[in-house]
This record gives C-alpha cells, sequence and structure tokens, in this order.
C-alpha cells in the first residue's frame, strides 16, 4: 500500500510546531476543575455516553462508555497525586469487578474500553490485585467474542445473531490491549494470539487501498472468507468516518507496542496522511472525512482520538523520519485548537469538549460531549506535558 504525501497546505499555517506550555497547562488546570465538579456532581455513578444540552445524564454502570470516566480520574490522579481521584476511582473497580462477575453489559467487544482505563490502569498505578482480578474476568469474557474460522473478535450481539456474527469493527483495535496485558499477566499465549489474529484482520480488511477505512466489515464466520465493508455511523459505506480513521491511526500502533509488528507502524504512517489531507481550516475533523468544508457537524472527540493516536505514531518513528515532526506538530496544533476554542466544562455534569458526535445517521449526541472525547482530550494534555506510560 502506498503512503499518500502529506499535503503542503494540509497542517492550518498557525501550527508551528511550538507548543504554547502556558495553555496547555492552563486547559490541565480547567479539566481538573471540571472532574472534581463533576466528581461531586455524579458521586459513583458515571457520565451517559453523551450530553444533553450539554449535561451528562448519571448512569449506573451499564454502558461500554463507563471506563472513559475512570480512566479520566486515574490521569486526575497521576497529574495531582490528590487521593480524591484515587479513592474514587477505587471504588469504581470495585463496581467493574462486579459487573464482569455478574455479565452486566458485557455482550459486546468494548470490554477493553470499559477495563483498560478502570482496572489495568488501577492496577498499574497503585497494585490493587482486585483491579487485576476484574481485568483477567473482562479479558476471558472477550476472548469468548474470538471467532476461530474468521480469526476476529466479533463486535456486537449474540454470538448466533445472523445479523451480528462475523462483524468486526475499527474501534476494536483498541479493545485488544487488553488481551495483550491479560496474556502477559497470566502468561496464557491465547489472548494475545486471538489479538494479533483479529489486528491482521483489521489490516488486511478494514483499511482500504487509498489508506481510508471501513468502519465496520463483515467476514463469514465459518470460513473466515471476507464478505463487504459497510459502515455503521458513517455518512456512508464508501466514506471515511472521522472517529473510524482516528481508532485506526490510534490503534494500530498501540498494538505495536504489544506484538513488535512494524508493518502497523507504516499502515498507522498511511492512515494518519489521509486523516490530515482531508482537515478543514482550523484543523477539526468533520464527523466524516468526505465533508472537508461546509455546514456539517465537527466531531472534537475524534480529532482528540487522533492526536493521542498521532503522539503514539510518532515516538515509534525515527527521529530522521520528517512525517514524525509533522505529526507532533498536528497533534499539537489539535491540542491547543481544542484548548482554545473547543473546551468547555464550566457546570457540574458537563464535559471538557463541546462539539463531538455520537451518531450522526442516529442523530444521537451531535453537537454535544461525548465522554471519550474528554478523555482522549486529558490523555492528549498528558502526553504532551509529561513523560506517561498509556493504560493501554
Amino acid at each position: 500500500m502506498m503512503i499518500e504525501p502529506l499535503r503542503g497546505n494540509a497542517l492550518p499555517a498557525h501550527w508551528t510546531g511550538n507548543a504554547d506550555t502556558a495553555l496547555l497547562d492552563k486547559a490541565i488546570e480547567r479539566a481538573l476543575a471540571s472532574i472534581d465538579r463533576n466528581l461531586a456532581h455524579f458521586g459513583d455513578d458515571f457520565p451517559a455516553p453523551s450530553s444533553v444540552g450539554g449535561v451528562y445524564p448519571a448512569i449506573g454502570n451499564i454502558e461500554w462508555t463507563n471506563g472513559f470516566w475512570t480512566g479520566m480520574l486515574w490521569l486526575a490522579y497521576e497529574l495531582s497525586g490528590e487521593a480524591r481521584y484515587r479513592e474514587t476511582g477505587e471504588r469504581h473497580v470495585r463496581s467493574f469487578h462486579t459487573r464482569q462477575a455478574e455479565r452486566i453489559a458485557t455482550n459486546h467487544h468494548d470490554l477493553g474500553f470499559l477495563y483498560s482505563l478502570s482496572c489495568v490502569a488501577g492496577f498499574k498505578l497503585t497494585g490493587d490485585p482486585l483491579a487485576a482480578d476484574a481485568a483477567m474476568g473482562a479479558a476471558r469474557l472477550l476472548l469468548e467474542r474470538f471467532l476461530p474460522g474468521a480469526g476476529i473478535i466479533q463486535a456486537w450481539g449474540e454470538l448466533s445473531d445472523p445479523a451480528q456474527r462475523g462483524r468486526m469493527i475499527i474501534d476494536c483495535n483498541l479493545n485488544l490491549p487488553l488481551l495483550y496485558w491479560a496474556s502477559k499477566y497470566s502468561g496464557d499465549p491465547a489472548f494475545g494470539d486471538a489479538a494479533d489474529q483479529h489486528i491482521a484482520a483489521a489490516a488486511r480488511h478494514i483499511v482500504r487501498p487509498d489508506g481510508s477505512t471501513f468502519h465496520t466489515f463483515f467476514f463469514d464466520p465459518a470460513t473466515g472468507a471476507p464478505r463487504e465493508g459497510k459502515t455503521h455511523q458513517g455518512f456512508a459505506d464508501d466514506s471515511c468516518w472521522a472517529r473510524g480513521q482516528a481508532w485506526g491511526i490510534s490503534g494500530f500502533p498501540l498494538v505495536y507496542r504489544h506484538n513488535g509488528d512494524t508493518r502497523l507502524i507504516a499502515l498507522s504512517k498511511v492512515l494518519a496522511n489521509y486523516f490530515l489531507n482531508r482537515l478543514p481550516q482550523d484543523g477539526i475533523c468533520y464527523w466524516d472525512l468526505i465533508f472537508t468544508k461546509g455546514q456539517e457537524p465537527r466531531d472534537s472527540s475524534a480529532a482528540a482520538i487522533a492526536a493521542c493516536g498521532l503522539l503514539e505514531l510518532a515516538r515509534h518513528l525515527p527521529l530522521a523520519d520528517p512525517l514524525r515532526t509533522q505529526y507532533e506538530q498536528a497533534a499539537q496544533g489539535m491540542v491547543m485548537e481544542l484548548s482554545k476554542n473547543y473546551a468547555t466544562g464550566n457546570m457540574p455534569g458537563g464535559g471538557l469538549l463541546a462539539h463531538a458526535v455520537y451518531h450522526k445517521p442516529n442523530k444521537v449526541g451531535i453537537d454535544e460531549c461525548c465522554i471519550w472525547g474528554d478523555y482522549f482530550y486529558l490523555e492528549a494534555l498528558v502526553r504532551l506535558t509529561r513523560t506517561w506510560q498509556p493504560y493501554w
């Protein structure tokens, strides 16, 4: 696959590559103040996936997105050392332990999003054996979704559901680190082997020849024969959903951390250039990359994910690779643009980033806050200002 060259005008001219440290520090200060307000607002509940009128409804530990809030608490704990973040995170760990043990809303592949950011992170930061036990339980549930014939982890639904059988989606790249962690922690190679097969299938079939991506792809679950690529949340089957492309930019190099396959780094560069070449003037993507101007909604959450992915990708490139500097410059520019013109978080229950999109075709969470956008925005701020080891 040929990498699309990064166009000379792809990055806004004001993205100089010189990070405004005062701006980033102020953004972290605002984020921590928002998290403090939301600690009081939510208690031991969680924010819903997307806000309503800028405020997240409170929910129990039932959604695929709950780990993002707990992950923000662990980031806040690392940033500040304040006990209140750790104490709430530890209560969340107990909730997540119950959730996997009782199989509460676990019939999907997003167990990695849930447990890498809550329990793997908690174990890495505190050594809590309950956190490790919960993460291992979730990894076993995720491994149950592996279809050996297709070599993929099925995304959603009952494994016997003919409408969902053999479906993989690009989001799952970020779920695979849970399996690699489980292999290392337990000594059982089965977890990592399943992740290796899944990421190889994603590289072959989710990524199109031009460097864009399908959101979802179907295989024959018995024979592994590829069927078709489609979208679920993008504009069209042949368009490129922005958040999906961002999951790819981020997920392939995160998996490389675990399995060392350098082809994943090369592939992430292809996806990154496609993404960066289709940004509007301020550098914050529309909800689908088929749009580069006009009145369609932006997706600040996809920009935040992409910024983290670009920083992860850049750290694995040689210093002599010119794209390393350009990716770092792009990530810094995106985060500073988000900080200046997309940041919110001045009310209890509010998010960190406005102007995100959850599910445009279903008319859900359009021009709202999305909790994963808040998480990745804070992760990007940490990556830009600290030496940090990912929870993934």
